[in-house]
């Protein structure tokens, strides 16, 4: 029996992973995790920049412009099929007389008369505090919804027959909402100036709006800070008819 000078061959031991090997490896693969999601992110286009993104401001703006086609869309179908029904409806002259009252006070049809215009804005870029008052915070010079709610207010309350706010008829459901120092009228949105038309008895829309309290206040802010307020005569405006849906929507129990 001879005898190999040679170790035995066993099986080749595995040295165990160090602590060290284990961090390193570990590290390079979130690296490369991190390379791939960039990549697939960015699509070759700067992550410093937001040019090829679309800023919500963008967005808005879209869907506003959208909603405004959807509702000349809407005023002409709405156009023709009042025409079809006029035909021959099958009411009497009564019922027409009765409808178009309802139209009148509904707002869906065009109202002419002497109207005044009222004009808010923000106070200039450079606004500084009149003599005797503090210096301005950022809230101090924009148009704020109370401030045109209390303009809509006070000329119903003066006896107007209809409002338009911008280029848009207001009706019984129509909601004046501000987010930022922008407003929101019946899925359009709008940037200051803000102008508010109303038809109706001059005379009564002037006290009124002297009346107000929320106007008092207002003008205060105008003399401190130099926000915007206009009022304007006008012998004869056309307000166009609400041509928006009417659909109502509602809350209803459950089970």
């Amino acid at each position: 029996m001879s005898i190999s000078a040679d170790p035995p061959q066993g099986p080749v031991r595995r040295f165990p992973w160090r602590p060290v090997r284990l961090l390193t490896a570990a590290v390079f693969a979130l690296a490369g995790l991190i390379f791939v999601t960039s990549f697939n992110t960015a699509k070759g286009t700067d992550l410093r920049t937001d040019d090829s993104l679309l800023r919500l401001s963008d967005l808005v703006q879209q869907r506003s412009d959208k909603n405004g086609e959807l509702e000349a869309s809407t005023a002409a179908v709405r156009g023709d099929v009042d025409a079809l029904a006029q035909r021959d409806d099958g009411s009497t002259r009564a019922e027409d007389a009765k409808l178009k009252v309802l139209q009148h006070s509904a707002g869906t049809d065009p109202l002419r008369g002497s109207a005044l215009t009222v004009t808010l804005d923000d106070a200039p870029p450079d606004a500084r505090a009149a003599p005797g008052y503090p210096e301005p915070q950022a809230n101090d010079l924009v148009i704020h919804q109370q401030d045109l709610q209390a303009v809509v207010n006070a000329l119903w309350q003066g006896g107007a027959e209809g409002i338009q706010v911008m280029d848009q008829r207001l009706i019984s459901t129509s909601a004046v909402r501000c987010v930022g120092n922008t407003l929101i009228l019946q899925g359009r949105v709008y940037s200051p100036p803000y102008k508010v038309t109303a038809v109706g008895d001059r005379e009564k829309l002037r006290k009124a709006l002297a009346d107000s309290p929320a106007i008092q206040n207002y003008h205060l802010y105008v003399e401190a800070y130099g926000l915007g307020w206009q009022v304007d005569e006008n012998e004869s405006v056309t307000l166009p008819g609400y041509s928006g849906t009417v659909d109502l929507h509602y809350a209803k129990p459950v089970g």
